[in-house]
């Protein structure tokens, strides 16, 4: 399976991601939609949170709950590089998942978990959850979409296991609280996020959206973004000093190129001249 000329390899089953990253290690902002469970077969993942760090070693798991941003940077330790598995659970998963289950069975007083990223211990449940995945990590073995269902529903039982507050996370279909717009953008303008995705982690329809963003720019939101990114980027390069090469990825742009001429159209300016 391992090949030193790729840097990584990445598929997907059912909602459940394998990675394997060779020689490298590798960051990225992760704002999900959906409730998560991660786990270390190599190498450690370190989850930034605001101020909190929480790191994630070989035969490690977290919960990662939805609608929250948090920066995951996954490396190798010493000669073994990172390897892991990423199980997503859809509100459609849950939903059905829910309606499966023993009502009985379910605490109506149990208090949800106030953290964002929880880092889960030690059980049996997941240590066998996820030790009977290891084959797939051979991309020519491809699991029966059966087989992957009911993973999902092993991890669900897991978490369920480790704590009776997991329910109420879980199980809350509630569409998010309306959150200010600009606010919003403010604090995640350098993320890579679709419209739709903005939507609704503002808790709105696309359409529902796009109307309340009229009321507060003239621009459109895509040009609102720009011009957000490069005002930051002009003042991290003139007040900050930063190199160019650092800023433009810094916020939130693809290439330097299309940095360049965005900054010169705004500014009059290229960046280097600044």
């Amino acid at each position: 399976m391992e090949n030193k000329h790729r840097e990584s390899l990445f598929f997907n089953y059912s909602d459940i991601f394998f990675s394997y990253y060779f020689n490298n290690d590798t960051s990225c902002a992760h704002m999900s939609q959906n409730h998560s469970m991660s786990y270390v077969y190599s190498g450690e993942m370190v989850l930034q949170e605001k101020d909190r760090e929480v790191v994630v070693r070989k035969g490690e798991c977290v919960f990662i709950r939805r609608d929250n941003r948090v920066v995951i940077h996954k490396r190798p330790v010493g000669d073994e590089q990172y390897r892991g598995i990423f199980m997503m659970f859809t509100r459609r998963f849950l939903r059905e998942f829910f309606r499966k289950l023993e009502k009985l069975a379910v605490p109506h007083e149990a208090a949800p978990l106030e953290r964002s990223v929880i880092k889960l211990p030690k059980t049996p449940e997941i240590e066998s959850l996820f030790r009977a995945m290891v084959p797939y990590f051979d991309p020519s073995i491809k699991p029966r979409e059966e087989f992957m269902q009911l993973k999902l529903a092993e991890g669900v039982y897991s978490l369920l296991q480790v704590n009776e507050r997991f329910f109420p996370v879980l199980f809350d279909f509630n569409e998010p609280w309306k959150m200010d717009i600009l606010e919003f953008l403010n604090e995640n303008y350098m993320y890579d996020l679709s419209m739709e995705q903005i939507a609704h982690f503002t808790g709105r329809s696309l359409s529902t959206f796009k109307r309340d963003f009229k009321k507060i720019s003239d621009l459109s939101p895509q040009k609102w973004l720009i011009r957000k990114r490069l005002n930051v980027a002009f003042g991290k390069i003139r007040e900050a000093h930063l190199p160019v090469t650092e800023v433009y990825a810094e916020v939130g742009f693809k290439n330097l190129s299309h940095f360049s001429t965005a900054f010169k159209k705004q500014f009059g300016v290229s960046p280097t001249e600044v």
